[in-house]
């Protein structure tokens, strides 16, 4: 409550959460002009020189531009500081002041005593006294002061933007915690963690030339693989299909962003570094998890001896899957003729695949104890690498396909074409479009025989066919989850995300100085 105050006002006293719990001793902040308002901003804690806290603080007044002052007292007494009070009150003659606050707190009460002392003579009523909570850190954090277009009207200006611009414009008062030796100690919202604010400095420092090394690297990278001969069709072509070429350059580009000596200069581009960083931490986090775990109990030589094993149990199946379409399968009568072609057609390449396996599988643990090393790279780089070792073992597959699905297309080419010839019609290369045409006898003779005899092989084209893309479809499903998962790792904004969760003021803030920007 207000003693000796004008009836008609009420005054507003904006206080730190982070002070709640502060020692006894001055209140440093801001009288609000013309709203009749207070923002506390810190506390001198006892005990203190009046003069060494009238110099520091003329010092930051300097310094922020913001007219700082001593508001008040806060008093909360501990076991043998009765009088502490009684003491903070008469500092008032030494800190004048139009108004004095007297704030103070039991230990172990959740209530607030505020009394405020004027040097107004003229005795008045009691008027009330507004006491607001509001967190400093988020209130620096968030960014959410006014853009300094000229000098504000007082008078005119609403309350909360000279609330949030005094906080953070006073940001060189906080500098000063509890840790520095000075003669001055203080409590605001960094006085618990300025030691890891210090380590935070340090990286930032260290963090220069380190990314411009990482730069200059990253540059005689892309240079390298821009040259000539790496440039080449063949090669651009391999690497284009390559997962880990593809991830490797996507990769590239990220480091570029991230290492980039410019600063951003928006909240979204800072937004974007920002979960290109930990999308980054995360992966190669996740990449060392998995290298520890296949190293440990040999777990790699483990899988080279389950690898051939398993290539030998897929050859078997395939075999008797080949066999079975050699018969009848499902009761379906085939071309026996060409079910045998196409059958020893793809049984020889069984054949080579199982030979080249058995042939590369004393290299196999070698091969597979240097992949692994790759996911010290990150998750993504094992994934790709895990796409592209799957393509290359299952190469037969993807031939089986690519064969019987050209033949089924021949097939079905050839039967089109003939059905047009039975219609006395014919396709027009140049003009892209079905004419008219008239066949002599011989040729809807020939072309009767042949769309009869296309007709009658279709069933066994069209049956391999189905066959192997059914083979090809599993394979290419193993490999879309791999890639949408390493997309998922690449593109998820974990950065954005947390803020959300644990600092969605951060958020509030960063569309705020976005929408200020545009």
């Amino acid at each position: 409550m207000g003693t000796n105050y004008c009836p008609t006002m009420v005054l507003k006293i904006f206080f730190p959460q982070c002070c709640n719990k502060a020692d006894s001793g001055l209140l440093v902040g801001r009288w609000i002009p013309g709203q009749n308002s207070a923002v506390v901003l810190a506390v001198i804690h006892y005990p203190f020189i009046p003069g060494q806290v009238k110099q520091y603080i003329h010092q930051m007044r300097g310094q922020s531009g913001v007219d700082l002052t001593v508001l008040g007292s806060w008093s909360m007494p501990k076991e043998g500081q009765e009088g502490m009070e009684s003491f903070l009150r008469d500092l008032s003659t030494i800190f004048p002041q139009g108004q004095w606050l007297q704030l103070s707190r039991e230990m172990g009460k959740i209530g607030f005593r505020c009394h405020v002392l004027t040097r107004d003579p003229r005795g008045g009523e009691k008027d009330k006294v507004i006491f607001i909570h509001y967190e400093q850190r988020k209130v620096m954090l968030s960014q959410l002061h006014p853009i300094d277009n000229g000098v504000p009207d007082p008078q005119t200006e609403s309350q909360l933007p000279q609330v949030f611009g005094t906080v953070c414009q006073s940001e060189p008062l906080f500098f000063l915690d509890k840790y520095d030796d000075g003669p001055v100690k203080m409590t605001h919202w960094q006085s618990e963690g300025r030691e890891g604010s210090i380590i935070v400095e340090l990286m930032k420092q260290a963090s220069t030339p380190v990314c411009l090394l990482t730069t200059w690297m990253l540059t005689l990278w892309t240079s390298l693989c821009s040259s000539r001969i790496l440039n080449m069709r063949p090669m651009r072509f391999i690497s284009s299909k390559l997962s880990t070429c593809v991830q490797l350059s996507y990769r590239t580009e990220h480091l570029q962003t991230v290492c980039s000596p410019t600063r951003a200069t928006a909240h979204n581009h800072f937004m974007r570094k920002a979960n290109i960083f930990v999308s980054f931490f995360v992966d190669v986090s996740l990449g060392l998890l998995l290298v520890s775990w296949m190293y440990r109990e040999n777990r790699i030589g483990k899988l080279a001896n389950t690898l051939v094993p398993a290539a030998d149990y897929v050859a078997k199946e395939l075999e008797e899957l080949l066999q079975w379409l050699m018969g009848a399968p499902a009761g379906l009568k085939m071309n026996r003729a060409l079910d045998q072609v196409l059958g020893r057609f793809f049984l020889y390449h069984i054949h080579l695949w199982i030979s080249y396996i058995h042939l590369m599988s004393p290299f196999v643990e070698m091969i597979l104890w240097y992949v692994g090393l790759s996911a010290c790279l990150g998750l993504t780089f094992a994934l790709s690498l895990l796409s592209d070792i799957t393509a290359l073992l299952t190469f037969h597959i993807y031939c089986f396909y690519v064969y019987g699905a050209r033949l089924y297309c021949m097939t079905v080419y050839g039967l089109s074409s003939l059905w047009r010839l039975f219609r006395g019609k014919k396709w027009n290369v140049l003009r892209q479009r079905v004419d008219s045409c008239s066949y002599d006898l011989d040729q809807l003779f020939i072309g009767t025989l042949l769309f009869t005899i296309l007709l009658f092989l279709l069933p066994t084209t069209a049956l391999y066919y189905l066959v192997f893309t059914l083979l090809r479809l599993v394979v290419v499903m193993f490999q879309g989850v791999l890639h949408l998962s390493v997309d998922f790792i690449n593109s998820f904004p974990l950065f954005a995300m947390g803020l959300r969760l644990f600092r969605s003021y951060r958020l509030a803030g960063g569309r705020d100085c976005l929408c200020q920007h545009v």
